[in-house]
């Protein structure tokens, strides 16, 4: 749409220039209308300012040139020389005003502007009308700009559905990583009003940097549904622990077999993960791979009685693991948890076992979002099966933003 909003901002800027008789440069107009046509609404506004600004002052220092030129030519004797210091001077002044005013963003407009008055008109009879209409042009650019870039062919967009997508082989591709398209898509209709958000396994560690450009506005499901997890103000909303008796008869289990262990603990709005002791190359790798990172902070030591475990994460060879998990059914707490057992893509031979409470799941922690935003349903998007709302094919990363896009804008996008 910004390629057919560009080729449509031309054309009008040739309607305009006729219905103003010829009086003008067609091309400043075109050239401002193609700054401010831009792949959001805050930034065409942005853009519209810097041109503003830029224009004016190149436009103020660009007639005083003009009406100086003369005089001092004729003082002198020598155009070029003339020409060559009053430029120069002029180009020192023009820049330094961008810094005083403090917008020196617009500084190449101003240059721009200004070395388009004084090297190309400076023997103007009219410099005074040359000026005007050259200002007129770029603010004609700036206005055709703005108003063909917030046309918004869908006059319905739904509001009312809060739309959910999984993270992994789902909105991402195959590197991990939000394609180009999905993220201009994703961010134009969030600012328009779309209600979006991800549900994923990971941390909130481990979803920031994938969906670091995308200006999501309300929270993320993350851990698998144990908490919600407000990006930009790096806050936990709600979080679903296990019970601190269930934790100390599992940590009691856990040490007997010599398992290795890892305690995810949310303190104060800090993830904290205790672990203990271990020899295995495969747990040391991990935990000097992930503890780089600002967002978890990894403690080796035993995990303190008055703390509440959001899950227990294990990782450890294949038979170790389901020797431990048969175990763990045996148990008469198992009622009051929710057991995820998988192998490890990463670490072959190794398997994971996650522990967490019975209550700890994305349908809660989706209802509970709900509720916070007063959303009136929801479509949810995955790779499996009867689990989803729309299933999501695993070789295309640009599928999720698609769907979303024909639901959110029904009259611009049709199903």
């Amino acid at each position: 749409m910004r390629i057919v909003k560009s080729a449509i901002a031309m054309a009008v800027c040739y309607l305009v220039n006729m219905l103003r008789g010829g009086m003008g440069m067609v091309f400043y107009s075109q050239l401002a209308a193609l700054w401010c046509i831009q792949m959001y609404r805050s930034n065409t506004k942005k853009n519209a300012i810097q041109r503003i600004i830029g224009t004016l002052i190149g436009a103020i220092y660009g007639l005083i040139y003009l009406l100086l030129f003369p005089k001092v030519t004729a003082a002198i004797n020598s155009v070029v020389l003339v020409e060559a210091v009053m430029v120069s001077v002029s180009l020192l002044l023009v820049l330094y005003t961008t810094v005083l005013v403090n917008k020196k963003q617009a500084s190449y407009f101003s240059c721009v502007v200004f070395l388009s008055i004084a090297v190309n008109h400076a023997s103007d009879m009219v410099p005074f009308l040359f000026v005007w209409n050259r200002f007129l042009d770029t603010m004609i650019g700036i206005l055709i700009g703005i108003l063909i870039n917030d046309i918004r062919i869908c006059i319905n967009p739904d509001k009312e559905t809060l739309f959910v997508s999984g993270l992994d082989d789902t909105l991402l591709g195959e590197d991990s990583l939000l394609s180009p398209f999905s993220k201009v898509e994703l961010n134009r209709m969030i600012d328009s009003g779309l209600k979006f958000t991800v549900s994923t396994i990971r941390t909130p560690a481990s979803l920031i940097e994938p969906m670091r450009d995308v200006r999501l506005k309300l929270p993320v499901i993350a851990m698998d549904g144990s908490v919600l997890y407000d990006i930009r103000k790096n806050l936990y909303i709600k979080i679903c622990s296990i019970k601190k008796d269930i934790s100390g008869m599992l940590m009691t289990m856990i040490s007997s077999v010599g398992l290795c262990w890892y305690a995810n603990v949310i303190m104060d709005g800090v993830l904290i993960i205790y672990y203990g002791n271990m020899t295995d190359e495969v747990n040391v790798k991990m935990v000097n791979t992930l503890k780089v990172s600002p967002l978890r902070n990894y403690v080796k030591r035993p995990l303190p009685g008055n703390e509440n475990v959001v899950y227990f994460m294990l990782l450890d060879k294949t038979e170790k693991i389901k020797r431990f998990y048969e175990e763990l059914y045996k148990q008469e707490f198992v009622e009051d948890l929710r057991i995820v057992t998988y192998e490890s893509h990463d670490y072959p031979g190794y398997s994971y076992i996650k522990i967490y409470d019975k209550d700890a799941n994305k349908e809660n922690m989706l209802k509970s979002l709900m509720d916070m935003i007063d959303a009136k349903k929801t479509v949810t998007f995955g790779t499996i099966p009867d689990q989803y709302d729309v299933v999501i094919h695993e070789d295309d990363a640009n599928e999720v933003v698609r769907r979303v896009r024909k639901m959110y804008e029904p009259f611009l996008y049709r199903k």
